[in-house]
């Protein structure tokens, strides 16, 4: 059985387990956080043992080389820890952004080839029901030629949220400091980059624009709250994303077709309704059809988590996917050449400004296969 060892016991590492309790054979061995309290509670709600020192975690898995070590650190902490990781012979799973900084992040991939380690990074629910059922629906035609995507993830007027009151199952407190030093862009633009990479390989050129809209959010006030970008795949789509904390919740995807729409309405959602919509003329008005027509996969899928929002993802899928990879002796779909793209893709749409004008990307990767079920 592979282990799975997990450093940073915060709010996103009770997502995390809540997803790995769904696997009867995927075993959290061992976590480790800086902090006593929060590794003590951590421990005392999931049945999990805990060490003192990241050392210690090291040593745990010193006999295992098919080890992977999950990051769900804060962003800051992510290129060190990843570098920890690997250099200790470990395959590496880590949170989003895999590095604040480009060269960053270079050094982790040039790191995990010459160890031949494998290296990913969330997000992961491109591999889910949704994701897989639109990729699938857009591989088969059903929209006809795809022209055109528009992707959003707004989350509404996030700093008059009650944000101080969202607590994890084990008592741990939403990080808004860092959510807002991040800023969404980092964040958030990743759960829809994965799905548009996997769905039409590498993006070739961005055109973006952000900024900060929000002056007294807390932390800096300078980082984006909002931003806006036109994607240039290689293959000749075109697609735009938009991600803020100050628009109205709105978390759709639509593939526009030939045929009609694809769309999806909740991107955190791995079971979410694919719908396709289908053009008609209605007397001068050329519509889509207001209703839509479900496209389904058939048979199972992967276990799917029933709560509601960010929650409602599975975010085991990742680490098991690359757990596979390795029993399987195949490639992993979580590739380090998928998650430097998008981490290439992500910092240029962050720190575009007002100014940036075209950037043409410096990395490229390989689309990653369908699901076997969704094929």
């Amino acid at each position: 059985m592979t282990a799975f060892y997990i450093i940073g016991c915060g709010f996103v590492a009770d997502l995390y387990m809540r997803s790995f309790a769904l696997y009867s054979d995927a075993k959290i061995s061992a976590a480790f956080d800086q902090d006593p309290d929060r590794r003590v509670a951590f421990a005392k709600h999931w049945d999990v043992s805990t060490v003192d020192s990241l050392e210690t975690l090291f040593e745990c898995a010193q006999n295992d080389e098919n080890a992977i070590f999950l990051n769900l650190t804060n962003p800051d902490a992510h290129f060190e820890l990843n570098k920890l990781i690997l250099e200790a012979g470990f395959h590496c799973y880590c949170e989003k952004p895999l590095a604040m900084d480009m060269t960053d992040a270079q050094s982790l991939y040039a790191l995990a080839d010459d160890r031949k380690r494998l290296l990913a990074s969330a997000p992961c629910s491109y591999l889910g029901e949704a994701a897989q059922t639109l990729a699938k629906a857009v591989r088969d035609n059903i929209v006809g030629i795809p022209r055109l995507v528009y992707a959003e993830l707004d989350d509404g007027f996030i700093p008059q949220a009650r944000y101080h009151d969202w607590i994890s199952e084990s008592g741990a407190p939403w990080p808004y400091k860092d959510e807002f030093n991040v800023g969404c862009t980092l964040e958030h633009a990743g759960y829809y980059l994965t799905w548009l990479i996997a769905m039409f390989g590498p993006v070739k050129q961005v055109v973006a624009a952000s900024a900060a809209l929000i002056p007294d959010k807390p932390g800096p006030t300078d980082t984006p709250d909002f931003s806006t970008a036109t994607l240039f795949f290689t293959d000749g789509m075109v697609a735009r994303l938009t991600c803020s904390i100050v628009a109205p919740h709105n978390h759709q995807i639509r593939v526009i077709g030939e045929n009609g729409v694809l769309a999806v309405k909740k991107a955190w959602d791995n079971a979410a309704t694919v719908k396709f919509h289908r053009r008609f003329n209605l007397r001068r008005r050329l519509l889509e059809h207001p209703f839509g027509k479900r496209v389904k996969v058939s048979g199972p899928t992967h276990p799917q988590v029933t709560r509601k929002g960010a929650a409602a993802m599975n975010f085991a899928l990742g680490p098991i996917e690359m757990r596979d990879a390795i029993r399987e002796n195949r490639p992993c779909r979580m590739a380090a050449d998928f998650a430097l793209h998008v981490n290439e893709i992500t910092l240029a749409i962050q720190n575009s400004g007002a100014h940036s004008g075209a950037l043409t990307m410096q990395t490229s990767c390989q689309r990653p296969d369908l699901m076997d079920w969704a094929k």
